[in-house]
């Protein structure tokens, strides 16, 4: 029989949900992963990067992104801009050029083209170099030959016409080039010269030679080098991962003039060099910045930004980026059509090394604002006076190290793992691998002081375990100078020095919570004290004291130190090096997928039943939640803290705050309230108080900023429980189960992150729900209705077999998104009809005359923001690319 809906109210619902909900994958921020070409057009002024994966990358001005995906998995090795051309077969006027005999069938045996140039004098000829040693120039418009191929003797790497139109300089495998048959670092054999290009300027200034290798192959053949030679200036950029291929930008609206920045894509980052400015100064990037510069640990996103933290962020930051050059970013090509961001977002990331950095959100460029170090409140093994890559005085080739990827930590037990930050109060809590939690606030000026720690026993002298995992870190007992920016205060060390795998920080009780897989503490960081502390562990936990992430990163530090070791000697074991280099990645590789089963607890393949007590880490720690609310009976609200572990337990504690002015004398104290055990097990995921209203309880600071109004204290309130495998909803004071909706066990679907967020209309500005946002192990997205527990809207987001991406995964307040897609790039992702943060722009093609034809061709607009016109570099350009053919 079937069951029919009612007309008119399911019909609006369904129409509200279309004004709430709508999913869009939008931007990609950070670097591309495994790029491996790069191309440039200075009359449109676009970068293009291609990647392995057949991927292809437009930047210009800050803003101005396009992208396009091969349908087939083919990696793209060349990338053209190509003058006066409309190729109907691909969508944007980039020739993609797989390694292959020449597209134009010259009629000759050789194969493997290396290198293409145009005449700049005349871009109807192009120069086509054979890595056979074999220079052809080839007429685009009478499709042959018209000079006599050169054939030289030594295999060709690359080849660059000079301004004049009349010489050639070509680089060689023997690292020598020709023109002069110089060997720049001889008389020892080197290693190839892969690219060569030579610059003159308009000015009194000397020209510019720069070429990529060459360096002498039994010293330094494992350097990743550009040296830039312009008179008696003489530098070798020193890079940490390979080169990829460089191109120079030159001044004025053609670019014809003085060379101005020499832009290099290696391996995991885009350096940009000023060559104008003395020293040869590094530009700051706005975009495409290494995100994994040393890889991410975890993530946190803080929405609405108050104006004068922003500022005070932007101060503290401008202060670490005194070495940049102060020229702007020459890439300017295309209009940036996205209207300014509705309010001020910030992205926080933990990393390996004991960073977090902070990123502006707000936009479609995900940009560096401040970097926050917390290594030096620790003795670590790291020596940080050790600046390996710098070159010595007097050293020959001049290196200068360049570029910010540096992924080897010389301690992994500094890695960050969680992080919480008020942005009402300035109050920061970070927490790391050993167990390690710093409170921190934000200074103006510098400060000179020592951290003195606070050992908790998690334990609390429990018989029977002993833990076998790594030491804790030991903070400094001299003061450490701390600049302006976010300075700690107080230190809190965990014992057993397990990961902290849950943190929360209330700044208007002065409070911060912790967790680990053996209980969970309470810290008032005013007064410095310790106010509760409960162990967690079952008997049968012996895994929880073994220390599984550190066994595994102990092989990586010992890897680490010998890679270290190798790196000091500049002559000798450049094979070994080379290879400790290449077990390092497979060892990272390997370590960073078990130590995502170890956190994760649930893998896909697990039956759905109920978790008997003797299963390993039921006591870690999962969710830890402050709240106001009413826990002894319903008339009397208290301050409370929640905890929820790993084998379904959660335990309430009332906490009693004494007035300001008597906290000195008084200290804050925790009572048992309530603890209550699922019936199935499961690991606690989230945990959520809703108002009389229904409506989820405010954040601290957040009524007394008039962001959010106070709650409905005269209604019950409820606690929402959120488990792997169901939501349940319970009446508060007596805890009595009221709803309950399970996920699909036929699929084994489990719940890995869960978040509220806000959905406004995108028909009306009065209008908006609370919803519940909910990751699944199968990389569904899923957002529920508040407080009805109700399923509104479905979609599949993450490859179930990403399990890296959806480990990853952090949601905003406003129902968007982050996940990694790669170790240096996240995807961002919106469920939000209304806020979505993605590219809008135009590239609009200078009017040329072909020089072929003579014919001149008008552009016209599109009406979705699409160009389309022939310019110098013709083709089309549009706004989003789907696929390139």
């Amino acid at each position: 029989m079937k069951r029919f809906r009612r007309h008119g109210q399911e019909s609006h619902r369904d129409k509200l949900k279309q004004e709430l909900y709508q999913f869009n994958k939008t931007v990609e921020h950070g670097f591309p992963h495994q790029p491996s070409a790069l191309g440039y057009s200075p009359s449109l002024q676009l970068l293009a990067i291609g990647t392995r994966s057949g991927a292809i990358k437009l930047y210009g001005a800050p803003g101005v992104e396009f992208m396009g995906l091969h349908e087939e998995n083919a990696a793209v090795t060349r990338v053209f801009f190509l003058p006066n051309q409309h190729l109907q077969s691909i969508e944007i006027n980039i020739l993609l050029f797989i390694k292959c005999e020449f597209c134009v069938a010259l009629p000759l045996r050789f194969k493997y083209v290396e290198d293409l140039q145009e005449n700049p004098l005349n871009p109807r000829q192009v120069l086509v170099g054979y890595g056979r040693g074999l220079m052809v120039l080839w007429d685009l418009d009478v499709k042959c030959a018209v000079h006599v191929p050169v054939l030289l003797l030594r295999q060709l790497e690359s080849v660059w016409w000079m301004p004049d139109g009349e010489h050639i300089l070509s680089s060689h495998s023997d690292g020598s080039y020709c023109r002069w048959m110089e060997v720049p670092y001889g008389n020892f054999p080197c290693k190839a010269i892969t690219k060569i290009i030579q610059l003159f300027c308009r000015s009194v200034l000397p020209p510019f030679l720069i070429f990529s290798g060459g360096m002498p192959r039994a010293s330094y053949g494992d350097r990743h080098c550009i040296s830039v030679i312009s008179g008696k200036t003489h530098v070798a950029l020193d890079f940490t991962s390979r080169i990829i291929d460089f191109f120079v930008i030159g001044e004025g609206e053609r670019q014809k003039g003085n060379p101005s920045a020499l832009v290099v894509l290696v391996e995991e980052e885009l350096v940009v060099v000023d060559l104008q400015t003395e020293g040869w100064p590094i530009i700051q990037t706005p975009y495409l910045v290494p995100l994994h510069s040393s890889a991410i640990t975890c993530s946190h996103h803080v929405s609405g930004i108050p104006l004068k933290l922003w500022e005070r962020l932007q101060t503290a930051g401008k202060l670490q980026k005194t070495h940049y050059s102060s020229k702007p970013w020459p890439l300017i090509g295309g209009k940036n059509l996205s209207p300014d961001p509705p309010q001020r977002d910030l992205l926080l990331t933990g990393h390996e090394d004991g960073t977090v950095r902070f990123w502006d959100a707000s936009g479609v460029c995900l940009y560096p604002m401040y970097k926050l170090s917390t290594a030096s409140v620790f003795q670590t093994d790291a020596d940080l006076n050790d600046n390996m890559n710098q070159g010595l005085e007097g050293e020959w080739p001049p290196f200068r190290k360049v570029g910010c990827f540096d992924p080897y930590s010389d301690d992994p037990r500094l890695g960050i793992q969680k992080i919480h930050l008020c942005k009402y109060s300035g109050y920061l809590a970070v927490a790391g691998t050993a167990g390690q939690i710093l409170v921190l606030e934000l200074n103006d000026e510098s400060l000179e002081q020592s951290v003195e720690g606070t050992l908790v026993d998690l334990l609390q002298g429990q018989e029977g375990f002993r833990w076998k995992g790594h030491a804790r870190l030991e903070e400094r007992e001299e003061s450490v100078n701390f600049p302006p920016g976010f300075q700690p205060f107080a230190l809190i060390q965990c014992q057993p020095p397990a990961v902290v795998t849950a943190l929360t920080l209330h700044s208007e009780w002065k409070l911060v919570a912790f967790g680990t897989s053996h209980g969970f503490g309470l810290f008032d960081y005013q007064q410095k004290n310790t106010v509760l502390v409960r162990c967690t562990l079952n008997p049968s936990d012996q895994l929880a004291m073994e220390g599984p992430l550190s066994r595994v990163k102990s092989i990586k530090k010992s890897l680490r130190q010998s890679f270290r070791r190798i790196r000091r000697s500049r002559v000798s074991m450049r094979k070994q090096h080379t290879n400790n280099a290449a077990k390092l990645q497979e060892i990272n590789a390997r370590m960073e997928a078990e130590a995502l089963q170890e956190m994760e607890l649930a893998p896909v393949q697990r039956k759905i039943e109920a978790r008997s007590s003797d299963d390993s880490f039921t006591g870690l720690v999962r969710a830890l939640y402050f709240a106001d609310s009413f826990l002894s009976d319903s008339t009397h609200n208290t301050p409370s803290l929640w905890a929820g572990t790993n084998g379904g337990s959660i335990f309430a504690y009332t906490l009693r705050l004494p007035p300001t002015e008597r906290r000195a004398e008084e200290p804050v104290t925790a009572h048992p309230a309530k603890e209550i055990q699922l019936m199935h097990r499961a690991p606690v995921v989230g945990l959520l108080i809703l108002d009389g209203r229904g409506a989820p309880l405010p954040e601290p600071l957040e009524v007394a900023h008039d962001l959010a109004r106070s709650p409905d204290m005269q209604g019950s309130h409820h606690l929402l429980v959120v488990s792997e495998e169901q939501f349940k909803v319970f009446t508060l004071p007596k805890v009595s189960s009221k709803m309950k909706l399970k996920l699909t066990a036929v699929e084994g679907s489990r719940v890995r992150r869960v978040s509220v967020a806000w959905f406004a209309s995108s028909r009306t500005e009065e209008y908006g729900e609370n919803g519940l946002v909910v990751l699944t192990n199968l990389g569904d997205l899923h957002v529920l209705s508040l407080p009805h527990i109700k399923m509104q809207v479905h979609y599949p987001c993450i490859r179930r077999e990403d399990i890296s991406g959806i480990a990853s995964c952090v949601f905003t307040k406003h129902g968007q998104g982050f996940y990694l897609i790669s170790p240096s790039e996240f995807e961002r992702f919106s469920l939000s009809a209304r806020w979505v943060v993605a590219p809008k722009c135009l590239v609009e093609a200078p009017h040329q005359a072909s020089t072929s034809s003579g014919k001149h061709h008008k552009s016209r607009a599109q009406p979705d923001g699409v160009a389309v016109g022939h310019s110098e570099d013709g083709g089309k350009i549009k706004k989003n690319l789907s696929s390139l053919k």
